[in-house]
């Protein structure tokens, strides 16, 4: 397996990784994991909070130079559906059914949110040079104090401690075993993406920016653009960060 690199503190696991890369071509699959990041990322510019020493705070990086530009969110897929995956099948306590990933990768136990993936590519012309991904998965904290609405963690779930290296290593092998896959079953891949996607059966309230409005998801394409359907049958279609779900 490639290596993992443990570090005590960092201003943010993707920025020392890309950092290394500015100094030396690193092992694909290479993985640098940390117990405290002082300026951690979050999408649509947040920072993420976790406590020192109580969750995985990692980032791992891939070479995906096969895949287009413009199906990049592919890789956004198959990174989320292994962290899924690996909590749905390998935390004995949990139902799989509770597990689900919420467009366009965030995983979510329930109605709550278990991890936030940060997807940082670099490009060369119309494929991808190298993909940095910042993956962050709330495990023993069991007190959030931030404003953010919804997190959860494993022992507030299940009531148990975690050892963190012993995640972090089986986390790190399913990302790369699901990234293998990439190469002869994309199609299936995507498939099972949609099959796990946070409510993806009936209408659920969405928002535009704008106004709340009623709608199911009917498909996402290669692009990463989620489509959705409104009871009168009008498709609606967007971009990452142009709707949101409100949730309970």
């Amino acid at each position: 397996m490639p290596p993992i690199i443990y570090l005590q503190e960092t201003d943010s696991t993707n920025n020392y990784i890309k950092n290394l890369l500015l100094e030396q071509k690193i092992e694909e699959g290479t993985t640098v994991c940390t117990n405290y990041q002082t300026a951690g990322k979050g999408q649509r510019g947040n920072s993420w909070e976790a406590e020192i020493g109580m969750n995985l705070l990692f980032s791992i990086v891939l070479y995906p130079d096969a895949i287009r530009a413009n199906e990049q969110f592919i890789i956004s897929q198959v990174v989320s559906l292994a962290v899924a995956d690996y909590i749905r099948y390998k935390i004995d306590e949990i139902d799989i059914n509770d597990i689900t990933i919420k467009w366009p990768n965030d995983i979510y136990w329930q109605e709550k949110k278990l991890c936030g993936i940060l997807i940082e590519n670099s490009l060369i012309e119309d494929k991808i040079k190298e993909s940095v991904i910042g993956i962050g998965i709330n495990i023993n904290q069991t007190e959030f104090i931030s404003n953010a609405p919804n997190p959860v963690s494993l022992k507030q779930i299940t009531g148990r401690d975690y050892d963190l290296q012993f995640l972090m290593k089986g986390i790190q092998s399913n990302i790369i075993e699901y990234y293998k896959q990439l190469q002869h079953n994309q199609t299936k891949l995507t498939t099972q993406y949609k099959s796990v996607l946070f409510r993806n059966q009936g209408y659920h309230i969405f928002n535009d920016g704008i106004t709340n409005f009623t709608a199911r998801i009917k498909d996402i394409e290669p692009s990463g653009i989620l489509i959705l359907e409104t009871k009168e049958g009008i498709e609606r279609n967007f971009a990452f960060k142009e709707v949101r779900y409100i949730l309970s």
